[in-house]
């Protein structure tokens, strides 16, 4: 009887540990781990960091503009560039000083300064830029940085021994907005075609508002199981953010 005891005590204690174990690998404490009055980081996995930097405009005061970096080994992807090449420059030092890390590739996700506003100090540094074609079209419209290599539909590159993807789902935002997916750690980068909790509309000169919740439902079918959601502008979530947004746009 002693012996069953025993027996069931270690089969208990077992499961308790992976249970504990399991749950310590899927709740990871966000924590910001750089900060300067241009440029701040925050790790949001293992290997995922938002970068965050500013915007000052009229209509919404000095804005916070998000980018992710993603990682596997000694290599990067970056999302969206900080909004001015100074930032940039810091950005791309801190990931090589601190992170120890080559960037593979900078994909900005739309055309508009928040995304590509500090390419030119990518290209400076011989990191390649991948962009949608529309995001090109536009930025030769408007006399911006030109991104150097473009995709139709979707785009896959390579981070150490990962996969990153870039796609196209649909007119939101601006009629260019594309979302990046890591895989490796189920983190979806939305830019600016996704909102975050309780945020209004934002600025909307460019936008095709009768399609953007249209576009983000067929975000939310690509990826059912999304873990973290990064948007554009304001914190990070959950598959919540795509329902948040579709419900601010629908029946525009």
């Amino acid at each position: 009887m002693k012996f069953i005891i025993k027996n069931v005590c270690i089969i208990l204690c077992s499961f308790i540990i992976l249970s504990c174990s399991s749950q310590n690998k899927n709740s990871f404490k966000a924590k910001k781990i750089y900060e300067s009055k241009d440029l701040v980081i925050t790790q949001i996995s293992e290997n995922s960091f938002i970068h965050t930097s500013f915007k000052q405009t009229n209509d919404f005061g000095n804005v916070p503009c998000n980018g992710l970096i993603v990682k596997d080994h000694n290599e990067t992807i970056v999302f969206d560039t900080p909004t001015q090449d100074k930032s940039s420059e810091e950005l791309i030092r801190w990931i090589n000083e601190k992170l120890h890390a080559k960037i593979n590739a900078i994909i900005p996700t739309h055309f508009h300064d928040d995304s590509l506003g500090g390419l030119m100090a990518f290209h400076k540094h011989n990191i390649p830029s991948y962009s949608y074609a529309k995001t090109i079209e536009l930025a030769k419209e408007n006399n911006f940085v030109i991104p150097e290599n473009d995709f139709n539909d979707s785009l896959v590159l390579k981070v150490g021994d990962k996969d990153v993807t870039a796609k196209f789902f649909g007119e939101g935002h601006t009629r260019d907005n594309v979302v990046g997916y890591f895989p490796g750690e189920n983190i979806l980068f939305g830019g600016c075609l996704l909102k975050e909790l309780e945020a209004g509309k934002g600025y909307l000169g460019d936008a095709n508002i009768s399609a953007w919740s249209k576009t983000v439902k067929k975000v939310k079918k690509e990826y059912p199981n999304v873990k973290v959601v990064v948007p554009g502008h304001g914190d990070y979530g959950d598959g919540k953010l795509l329902d948040y947004t579709i419900d601010l746009f629908k029946g525009q």
